[in-house]
């Protein structure tokens, strides 16, 4: 069996146990991801050259130069009938590895992913800046891209991603929709935002903000009056402003925060949990910016956006432990494991009172 195939071979293993990764490292069997737990798919263990040989032949051509230069290479690779898939492709130990994330082939609808309703609301948004933390694996991507899929349906608007690599493909619907992959279609996230606002958009996507200077085009945009959506790796909404404004030097960060106070509409940040009816169920904290909120930005005094989140809930707001004790009454957790991932366990508990 060629190499080529024998990647074949563990992707169609992969999609067939329905697992979101192939986990290919040195000195261990081939593995997949279901559900959040990783198995093993083979009894033989891999050596980096035979990871190498895998994985190599199938990167981009930006890939392939991003390999030979750092020893990292991000792409998107897709075999004809069977997917999409996003090739993450380093070294550990001094060994090739890969990860190898499964791209769906379906634009998940909002509806249908078991989120607040609350979260709705931030589809019918016109203008100012949307983030979506939360830890890598917790649903971030599929979030914004189920809100881009809602815009898409009922509004008529000019909607740009930019996205390393695109993870779900899009149709035009009521909105036309472009969508910009780095590495392919520009060179970098700021080239490809400085292009984007050259072409008009109402809604810009940014798959996730990661370095300054895309951090400031995308907090202009939102300012000058664009919808703009990005993900970030944070957990809670004040985590989410702080790593924008401390990602500048401490000379910026006071005028930083100032525009960001006029820019942001909302926060949303959300865990995934499994459900103790199969599969996972997210967990969400969502903000609405008002203008308390804006006041705490300007003032760095960001410990106090949790209690925003309480006094603006008419405004479609909702607390981590709100969130929580949902899942609890409708049986997605016991209160045991919601209590595990409250970041206010006393409160989630009146909350759950009377509560079997």
């Amino acid at each position: 069996m060629s190499e080529d195939t024998r990647l074949d071979e563990f992707l169609k293993e992969l999609l067939g146990r329905g697992g979101s990764d192939l986990l290919l490292v040195h000195g261990v069997a081939a593995s997949i991801r279901i559900n959040g737990a990783v198995e093993k798919i083979g009894d033989v263990p891999l050596d980096g050259s035979e990871i190498e040989a895998l994985v190599q032949p199938i990167l981009t051509p930006v890939g392939t130069v991003q390999y030979r230069d750092s020893q990292i290479a991000d792409c998107s690779y897709r075999i004809s009938g069977l997917g999409r898939f996003r090739i993450n492709l380093h070294r550990e130990r001094g060994h090739a590895a890969a990860t190898i994330r499964a791209l769906p082939m379906k634009v998940p609808v909002l509806g249908e992913l078991g989120l607040p309703s609350e979260v709705g609301n931030l589809a019918g948004l016109r203008r100012g800046l949307i983030l979506i933390g939360g830890a890598a694996g917790a649903g971030k991507s599929t979030t914004l891209a189920a809100l881009v899929n809602e815009i898409n349906q009922r509004d008529a608007r000019h909607i740009v991603t930019i996205e390393d690599p695109v993870e779900y493909e899009h149709q035009h619907m009521r909105s036309v929709i472009e969508q910009v992959e780095v590495g392919t279609d520009a060179p970098d996230f700021p080239t490809a935002l400085r292009a984007a606002l050259r072409q008009a958009p109402d809604v810009l996507v940014i798959g996730e903000m990661r370095d300054q200077e895309s951090m400031a085009i995308a907090v202009s945009a939102a300012e000058t009056g664009h919808l703009v959506l990005s993900t970030l790796h944070t957990t809670d909404v004040a985590s989410a402003i702080s790593r924008i404004s401390d990602s500048f030097p401490v000379e910026r960060q006071a005028t930083i925060r100032q525009e960001l106070a006029m820019a942001i509409s909302a926060v949303l940040t959300q865990i995934l949990l499994p459900s103790r009816k199969g599969g996972r169920i997210p967990a969400v904290e969502l903000l609405m910016i008002g203008y308390g909120a804006r006041q705490h930005i300007r003032h760095n005094a960001l410990q106090h956006l949790n209690q925003e989140i309480t006094m603006t809930k008419a405004k479609g707001s909702i607390a981590m432990e709100e969130s929580l004790s949902r899942l609890v009454r409708d049986g997605h957790l016991d209160r045991e494991e919601a209590v595990e991932f409250a970041a206010h366990p006393d409160e989630l508990k009146s909350r759950l009172r009377g509560v079997g």
